[in-house]
């Protein structure tokens, strides 16, 4: 299925940190992931205080909802990272933390990144949707 996403960046757009401004997908089966909460597999929060460590959960618990659809990062279309802070410098290093994990390359497609002011549990930090078009 990758060979029927297509990634661009239009010159007339501003230079992007390593996403697309636009992702193209040819018909086929899609997947939407909810969002991946930094909670173990008890529905416990980890990393109280830590964006480090929340990014690092949620990136473990993304890959496992990948896999349940048989999929890898480089099938992700769409991303949308919600962080708990109106610090650019805060966004910037979750960015580059989820760039550089095991998922790294489902942030290459066009995404967005939103300073939020609460997430769903007490004491999260970082959220990450995404959609999956799905392998054939």
């Amino acid at each position: 299925m990758t060979e029927k996403i297509t990634r661009i960046n239009p010159e007339q757009l501003h230079q992007t940190p390593g996403y697309h401004h636009v992702t193209v997908v040819e018909a086929g089966r899609a997947a939407h992931l909810a969002g991946q909460c930094p909670l173990d597999g008890n529905g416990a929060l980890v990393g109280a205080g830590s964006f480090e460590t929340q990014v690092d959960q949620v990136v473990a618990n993304a890959s496992v909802a990948l896999a349940a659809v048989s999929a890898r990062p480089q099938h992700v279309v769409r991303s949308v990272i919600y962080v708990r802070s109106d610090d650019r410098d805060v966004l910037g290093a979750v960015w580059d933390r989820l760039i550089d994990s095991a998922i790294g390359p489902a942030f290459t497609t066009a995404s967005t990144m939103l300073g939020v002011t609460q997430l769903g549990f007490s004491g999260q930090l970082v959220e990450v949707d995404l959609t999956v078009a799905l392998p054939d």
